[in-house]
């Protein structure tokens, strides 16, 4: 079945658009203050960090250390409706931390900076997306996590990467058709594993994006042993190359799990400390952005979730600012589709955990 895309517009950001990717750097003496006075701050405040695999690896680690959670965007949310904090510092980009507020409304949630956006969230503007999605009313609207809670407000179904093939496999067995946005790679890959009716929005990760097809081929080439592990909003010329493709949370378990020694990593280098926590033994190699083709825009790092810092940390916390709110028109639209997709992964985990 053809995939018919939503528009013949682009959602593609321009350079302008993508800030530089800044690296934290302080020093060891610096980073032991700060983490000191971060956790002080927390257990006075009841607060807790919650952060992404994408994050700094110093973040990732006092996430840990101080009570929280690290993880992807979805059970970022559930560790949040489940801690008894009464504060979450949601280390990651905006969405993330729109959909703790969302499933969180009595909890304040701060965050280290709030212009931490994402590329697929600004590539779906919700005027744009309302706009189409009322021109093609008989279809059932799915949108992937990372989106605004404008945009989740207006649709039926959010659903993560590890749960979007299933979501609409059940869908399209229940003769639905489908509105997707706004991942044009992630769409495409569930379209072809599940033969849905879908509507494609084409927006994409300036991330994921930049992996290569021809150059991973080349890598393959000199490390004919290893695991290819791509994320699916990688173009398909990459996951035609995959051993696994899967979520952030599936790569991190199948780098414990699968039998082999190396592995070819396509999705954010800020994953690369999880994996080493889940098998320090294993020899882990970036999937190319640079080669012929390359413009290498994000060279295998988000720059907004770059944007997180130590130093960032402590300063909200000091000041309370960065407070995310989510306007109360979206909230129990966009909590309801929220809502689906976990009555959905809590009745299908079993199923879910196999094809993980």
């Amino acid at each position: 079945m053809d995939t018919l895309t939503a528009s013949s517009r682009s959602y593609r950001l321009t350079n302008e658009q993508i800030p530089p990717t800044i690296t934290e750097s302080i020093s060891a003496t610096e980073r032991l203050a700060l983490t000191r006075t971060i956790k002080a701050a927390l257990k006075q405040q009841n607060a807790v960090i919650v952060a992404h695999y994408y994050t700094d690896e110093s973040i990732q680690v006092l996430a840990e250390d101080s009570g929280g959670h690290v993880s992807d965007s979805l059970d970022m949310a559930r560790f949040g409706s489940h801690a008894t904090a009464e504060t979450l510092v949601v280390c990651g980009v905006r969405f993330m931390g729109e959909t703790a507020k969302i499933l969180n409304p009595e909890k304040r949630v701060l965050m280290p900076d709030l212009s931490a956006t994402c590329s697929l969230d600004i590539g779906c503007p919700e005027a744009d997306f309302v706009a189409f999605c009322d021109a093609h009313p008989d279809h059932t609207v799915v949108v992937y996590a990372n989106t605004s809670a404008a945009v989740k407000a207006r649709a039926d179904w959010m659903v993560t990467s590890g749960s979007a093939v299933d979501v609409i496999r059940a869908l399209s067995g229940q003769g639905e058709k489908i509105i997707w946005a706004p991942d044009q790679y992630l769409g495409d890959y569930v379209q072809q594993q599940t033969g849905a009716d879908m509507l494609i929005w084409q927006g994409a990760c300036i991330v994921h994006e930049e992996f290569k097809a021809q150059e991973l081929q080349d890598l393959r080439r000199l490390h004919p042993q290893a695991k290819v592990l791509v994320h699916p909003e990688s173009p398909a010329g990459v996951i035609a190359q995959a051993d696994l493709v899967s979520s952030t949370t599936g790569l991190v378990n199948a780098v414990a799990q699968m039998d082999a020694t190396e592995f070819i990593v396509a999705t954010d280098s800020g994953i690369f400390h999880k994996m080493r926590q889940a098998a320090n033994d294993k020899i882990l190699i970036e999937a190319p952005t640079a080669g012929k083709s390359a413009t290498c825009i994000s060279c295998a790092h988000c720059p907004w979730m770059a944007m997180n810092s130590l130093q960032k940390i402590a300063q909200v916390l000091a000041t309370g600012n960065n407070e995310i709110q989510v306007a109360s028109r979206y909230i129990q639209p966009a909590s309801q589709a929220i809502e689906r997709l976990l009555t959905f992964t809590n009745n299908n985990a079993k199923q879910l955990a196999g094809d993980a």
